[in-house]
């Protein structure tokens, strides 16, 4: 059974690090890109970054360069996001998803299908 799963949100004061988690089974894992998205409370889901199979990184969104790093083990199925400095602007949802070996480029990260697996996603709140 196909799954990928989030971990690691949680409530943190701003400034905080975090990081979270994207354990994935059912596909191969090292065959494909994972991206970090996330949907802040009525917003629209923007993508945030992704590592493609071969490691290259796209960024999505330029407010966490300097902030976030996405890593991936592959020996682990699992892609981590490392999130510093964290603002309350960072408040969201966070979800991973899957594509077939690359990720997609900024102009179709957006596009239904760019992506063809989804997590359910964690919390992440940033608060004092």
């Amino acid at each position: 059974q196909l799954q990928l799963v989030e971990s690691g949100g949680d409530l943190v004061q701003p400034g905080g690090s975090l990081r979270l988690s994207c354990a994935a089974s059912g596909f191969p894992f090292q065959s494909y890109a994972i991206g970090w998205f996330r949907q802040a409370p009525g917003k629209e889901r923007e993508g945030v970054l992704c590592i493609s199979a071969g490691g290259a990184i796209t960024t999505y969104t330029d407010s966490v360069k300097g902030r976030f790093t996405i890593s991936r083990d592959n020996a682990k199925n699992t892609v981590y996001l490392q999130m510093n400095s964290l603002k309350p602007e960072d408040t969201a949802v966070y979800y991973c998803a899957a594509a077939p070996l690359f990720c997609a480029s900024a102009s179709r990260v957006n596009t239904a299908g760019a992506y063809n697996y989804w997590g359910q996603g964690t919390q992440v709140i940033v608060s004092s």
